[in-house]
């Protein structure tokens, strides 16, 4: 009975190491590219209030995730990156240069991912857990 009870927790170990190994860990050549992110970027872009980063390669596409999409309008999230932008009209100057700063860093990142060995093309996901994170509603 004894021996029962040690073979099923070793079977269990072992299939939670496999759940790891297969699943769970994250793929190496996705943590070299955010680190080449992270040792490229500029100060704008390692300072950013979104940390933009490599999600997973699909061959030689990096897909990388951003805040915004067509599905989620600048308006609705850029109170979540400046606070102080929270309620302020779309035409408001700050709000224009806040929108200009979020397209420069992502655009530094996606270049910086571009120029490495492998990438040919980058797509663009919508981080949903950053933006239920901070409070902003999918849909």
């Amino acid at each position: 009975m004894k021996q029962t009870r040690t073979v099923k927790i070793l079977a269990a170990i072992f299939a939670l190491g496999l759940i790891y190994w297969f699943g769970l860990r994250t793929d190496p050549k996705v943590e070299a590219l955010n680190q080449v992110l992270l040792s490229s970027a500029s100060p704008q872009l390692r300072d950013f209030p979104y940390e933009f980063k490599v999600v997973r390669l699909e061959g030689e596409t990096a897909v990388m995730g951003t805040p915004r999409s067509s599905a989620m309008p600048v308006y609705r999230m850029i109170g979540a990156l400046y606070p102080q932008l929270s309620g302020k009209d779309a035409s408001h100057p700050d709000f224009i240069a806040a929108q200009m700063a979020l397209a420069k860093v992502q655009s530094e990142a996606r270049e910086i991912v571009l120029k490495q060995p492998g990438v040919t093309q980058v797509k663009w996901e919508l981080d949903q857990n950053w933006l239920i994170a901070h409070n902003i509603p999918l849909n």
